[in-house]
């Protein structure tokens, strides 16, 4: 929804609802989208976070389906302004653990993906406005880490492939003055999962090098290039995954605008934390209350705090368990997307706080317009934390509509 006073356009990634064809797709939104229209935004355009897997994308191209799912959205009086092209294939009721960075920025697969991603957003993007992407953070950290030569050659790759949807996407800006931007999504584990990676990324890699291959690609100057994939290669910031990271919002907004990277798209998502206490006994009552989260579908890394100020990862809440009582943290924050409207879950927190920081930093600074609401593990969320799903969402955009004061 276009919110008129403060220049957001605020979302809810529709990767909640489980389906992975286009016609699974379409009926979740048609079943859930003119629903929150009526309760949200009943006179004003609504929003939609789209999520494709690739067969929703290559089906969505076939035929006539985009221009029919293109009447539907002018007849319902809403648009789409963001996709979600992180998950490739299935994401729900389904294992997906490390599955979810496959295949990943080196690979052709990927590349193809994102190009019909792109295809479809530029159809259906609004003139005016710019359309977002967000996507994997290149690659899964611990599948590269031991082969220093390996990891060259894949970085080399990513940019390769990044540098292609560039070109392409100068190409839709030429022809169409449609801007768009793919976001890369930093999280725990990932190829790049914090500021300085992010960074590191940009400086050392995607732009001496892949300025390089742009250059050539497009007949233009490197520094020209370089200022081509900034405009073009963004940031997708989850409020989730850079608190899990335990940074600062604004410290990451500064070091982002020092280093000219964009962020192209908000998502809002809370993940848990808790304190340590030294008592084993409160300890034992923490690993209680944490194990219903620790479920087979997704990962949910967890970082810890030491009282020497240094941090420990473990890949997954369910092997981090066991090492809570004996462990040295002072504080454990988890990936786990728990609703964002709720700050304590009895013995634990959420780090909603930190989406209202950076909810308030964004009406000071604009530093993004596009907030995409991403709260995806309804079906997983212990027993007792399930509500009716439509009500659930309704109450995360509330919640959002408060903290920026919309009356």
């Amino acid at each position: 929804m276009k919110i008129t006073n403060n220049n957001f356009h605020l979302t809810y990634c529709s990767n909640i609802h489980p389906g992975e064809s286009w016609l699974e797709v379409f009926a979740n939104l048609q079943q859930y989208i003119p629903n929150l229209k009526s309760r949200l935004s009943p006179t004003l355009p609504f929003g939609i976070g789209l999520r494709l897997a690739h067969i929703a994308a290559n089906e969505l191209l076939q035929n006539n389906n985009l221009a029919q799912f293109q009447e539907w959205l002018t007849k319902e009086n809403l648009y789409v302004f963001t996709l979600n092209g992180f998950p490739y294939g299935g994401f729900h009721r389904q294992v997906v653990k490390d599955q979810v960075y496959s295949p990943d920025w080196s690979t052709e697969e990927r590349l193809n993906y994102t190009l019909n991603l792109m295809q479809i957003l530029a159809t259906l993007l609004p003139n005016g406005l710019d359309g977002g992407i967000s996507t994997l953070p290149l690659s899964y950290k611990p599948w590269w880490q031991k082969d220093q030569g390996t990891f060259e050659i894949i970085l080399q790759k990513i940019c390769f492939n990044l540098v292609s949807v560039v070109a392409e996407m100068v190409r839709i800006w030429e022809e169409t003055g449609k801007l768009l931007h793919i976001d890369l999504e930093p999280e725990p584990d990932g190829l790049i999962e914090n500021t300085s990676e992010v960074i590191d990324f940009f400086e050392n890699w995607l732009l001496p090098i892949g300025g390089k291959i742009l250059s050539n690609k497009l007949s233009i100057t490197q520094s020209f290039a370089e200022i081509k994939l900034l405009e073009h290669v963004r940031l997708c910031y989850d409020t989730c995954h850079f608190s899990v990271e335990y940074e600062e919002p604004k410290s990451v907004f500064t070091r982002l605008e020092s280093a000219g990277i964009k962020i192209g798209k908000i998502q809002i998502s809370a993940a848990i934390k808790v304190k340590i206490p030294p008592e084993v006994e409160k300890r034992t009552l923490i690993v209680e209350r944490l194990r219903p989260f620790a479920e087979s579908t997704y990962l949910h890394q967890v970082i810890e705090h030491r009282n020497d100020d240094t941090f420990h990862h473990y890949p997954d809440l369910i092997t981090a368990l066991p090492y809570l009582e004996q462990s040295l943290a002072e504080e454990w924050r988890t990936h786990f997307h728990v609703p964002i409207f709720i700050h304590d879950y009895q013995i634990l927190q959420s780090t909603q706080n930190d989406i209202a920081t950076v909810l308030h930093l964004l009406q000071a600074n604009n530093a993004c317009s596009h907030l995409e609401i991403e709260t995806y593990t309804w079906d997983v969320l212990p027993s007792e934390m399930k509500i009716d799903l439509l009500t659930s969402i309704q109450r995360e955009y509330e919640w959002v509509l408060k903290e920026l004061a919309v009356k």
